[in-house]
C-alpha cells in the first residue's frame, strides 16, 4: 500500500465512501511506479542489451524499433538522472544489469527513502533548489568528464527534475535562483512553463546541456512521462533537460515583462538574461539531432494513474468520467468549482448520474503570496470544495500528487512541525462540521493556505510512500441522489 493511514482516514465521515475513495486512489498511485516499466524496457538476451518497446517508443520517431547493444562491445554502462522518485527507475537499471553496470548518479527530493546500491545518490531541495542540486550536478559532471565513444549513458528524468538539475551559471549564485524561484512561483503562482523559459538560460546543466556532456558516448533518455511526439520532444519541450529546448533568452525577458518581475527578483540574473551571450544559450533540435541518442517514455497515458483509478472505481460500482485533464487552475477556485458540479449531479443527476466517479489530472496552481501557511494544492483543492460540499450525504473528493508530496510540502515549514508531508486529501460533506467540532476555523486557514495541519488534524490529510511525480490524481465520488 502506497497510503499509510489509510484507517484513520476511513474511521468517520462518510465511512463507506471513503473507503472507495482510499481504494481508488490506492490503484492510481500504484500506477505512478516506473519500476515494472523500466524492467519492460530493458532486457538482457544472452550478450545482447535490447532496449525498446512500442507502448514506450515517441510517435512519430524516426528511429522506431528496439535499440540492440552486444555486451562484448560496450565499454562502461552509467545512469544518470534528477526528478521525484527517479530512484525507482534507476533500480531497474541496478537490478536488470547487476555487475555490468559501472556507476551513476541521480539526483532526488530530500526525504526519498534511499534504495540504491550501485548508484550514487544525492538529496536536494524541491521545488526550490538547494546547494544539494548543485552538488548532484557536479557528481554527475564527474562521470561525464571521461566518457569514451564506446561507452552507454542511461538517462532518467522526471517532474521535478527543473528545481533538482539546477547548477547556475557564473556569475548568478544559487541563493539568487532560490530566491527568484520562491518569488515566481510560490509567492506568484507562475506557471512551471514560463519559470522554465527563465532558469533554462541561467543553468549549466538543463535544456539538453547536460546531453553534451555526455558526448561522444551514446545516450538512452528514458522520461518518466508519457512519451508524446518526437515532435513534440525536439521542438516544443522547456523543461524535460535532456532534450532539446525551445525558448530563447528574448522569451526569458518576456516572462519576466509578462508578469511584471523585472524589478524584483535578483539582479544578477536579470544581467545575465539581458547579456544573452550566444556561448550560454540552450541546446536546439538541430544541434541535439546530432547526437547519438534514443528516446523512450517509460509512463504512457493509457498505462498511467487514471486509467488505473478508473478501472479501480467501476470495479467498485461507480460510473467512471473524465471531468477534466490538464487542469491548471488555481486549487481553490478549481475545488469551489467542481464542487458546484458535483452537487449538480448530485441533486439533479446531470451532467452524469449517480453513482459515478469524476477524474481529473493535471497540476493545479496555488498563489501564496506573503502567506506562511504549510500546504499543498491537492489538499487546498479538497478543503475549498469541503466548503462548498458540507452537509451533502453522497459527494466526497479525494485528490494527490502521484510522488505522494503535495505541492512544497513541509520545505518551508517552521522547525518543530509534527506533521508529515502530506500527498494530499480525502473529505466529504461532513468534514466542515468536523472542522467547527474541533475548533478550526476551515475558511481562515484555506485564506492563509494553512492546509496540512487542518487536513492531518481532521484525519483527513493523505500520508503516503514517495516516487515520481505524474501530475495530480483528482476523484470526486457521488454515491447517489440526494
Amino acid at each position: 500500500m502506497r497510503i499509510l493511514n489509510s484507517e484513520a482516514l476511513v474511521r468517520h465521515g462518510n465511512v463507506e465512501g471513503r473507503r472507495a475513495l482510499v481504494q481508488i486512489l490506492e490503484a492510481g498511485l500504484q500506477a505512478a511506479d516506473p519500476y515494472a516499466n523500466a524492467r519492460k524496457l530493458i532486457r538482457i538476451e544472452g550478450n545482447r542489451l535490447i532496449v525498446g518497446g512500442r507502448d514506450f517508443e515517441p510517435a512519430d520517431d524516426p528511429d522506431t524499433g528496439d535499440a540492440v547493444f552486444e555486451l562484448d562491445k560496450i565499454g562502461r554502462i552509467f545512469v544518470i538522472g534528477a526528478g521525484k522518485g527517479m530512484q525507482y527507475a534507476a533500480k531497474a537499471f541496478e537490478d536488470i544489469l547487476g555487475d555490468r553496470l559501472a556507476g551513476g548518479h541521480i539526483i532526488a527530493k530530500h526525504g526519498d527513502e534511499h534504495v540504491l546500491t550501485r548508484i550514487g545518490v544525492t538529496y536536494g531541495a524541491h521545488p526550490v533548489p538547494d546547494d544539494g542540486c548543485a552538488e548532484g550536478c557536479r557528481r554527475i559532471l564527474e562521470i561525464c568528464a571521461d566518457l569514451r565513444p564506446d561507452d552507454l549513458v542511461f538517462t532518467v528524468i522526471g517532474n521535478g527534475v527543473s528545481s533538482l538539475l539546477t547548477l547556475p551559471v557564473p556569475g548568478v549564485p544559487m541563493a539568487d535562483v532560490s530566491r527568484m524561484t520562491y518569488q515566481m512561483q510560490i509567492e506568484r503562482g507562475v506557471p512551471t512553463g514560463d519559470l522554465n523559459t527563465i532558469r533554462n538560460h541561467i543553468d549549466l546543466m538543463k535544456s539538453g546541456r547536460i546531453s553534451r556532456h555526455i558526448q561522444p558516448a551514446t545516450a538512452i533518455h528514458i522520461i518518466c512521462v508519457d512519451p508524446s511526439s518526437y515532435d513534440q520532444l525536439m521542438h516544443r519541450n522547456v523543461w524535460l533537460h535532456t532534450l532539446p529546448d525551445c525558448t530563447t533568452f528574448a522569451d526569458a525577458l518576456k516572462v519576466l515583462d509578462k508578469w511584471d518581475a523585472t524589478d524584483v527578483i535578483p539582479e544578477s540574473i536579470v544581467t545575465f538574461l539581458r547579456r544573452a551571450d550566444p556561448a550560454h544559450e540552450t541546446v536546439k533540435a538541430d544541434e541535439f539531432a546530432g547526437m547519438r541518442f534514443r528516446i523512450f517514455g517509460i509512463m504512457p497515458n493509457k498505462l498511467g494513474p487514471v486509467p488505473a483509478a478508473k478501472a479501480k472505481a467501476a470495479e467498485l460500482g461507480y460510473r467512471p468520467h473524465t471531468l477534466a485533464s490538464s487542469l491548471g487552475a488555481e486549487a481553490r477556485e478549481a475545488g469551489y468549482t467542481i464542487a458546484a458540479i458535483a452537487l449538480t449531479c448530485e441533486r439533479q443527476g446531470v451532467p452524469f448520474e449517480p453513482p459515478c466517479a469524476l477524474f481529473t489530472s493535471g497540476e493545479l496552481l496555488v498563489t501564496v503570496g506573503d502567506e506562511d501557511g504549510i500546504g499543498g494544492r491537492n489538499q487546498e483543492y479538497c478543503l475549498a470544495a469541503a466548503l462548498r460540499i458540507a452537509g451533502s450525504k453522497h459527494v466526497l473528493f479525494g485528490a494527490v500528487d502521484t510522488d505522494g508530496t503535495d505541492g512544497p510540502g513541509t520545505q518551508f515549514s517552521q522547525n518543530g512541525v509534527e506533521i508529515p508531508c502530506l500527498a494530499g486529501a480525502i473529505v466529504d460533506g461532513q468534514t466542515l462540521a468536523e472542522a467547527q467540532a474541533a475548533g478550526i476555523d476551515a475558511y481562515a486557514e484555506l485564506r492563509r493556505h494553512n492546509t496540512s495541519p487542518v487536513l492531518w488534524r481532521l484525519g483527513s490529510g493523505v500520508h503516503a510512500t514517495h516516487n515520481i511525480s505524474v501530475g495530480d490524481l483528482g476523484v470526486v465520488l457521488i454515491t447517489g441522489r440526494s
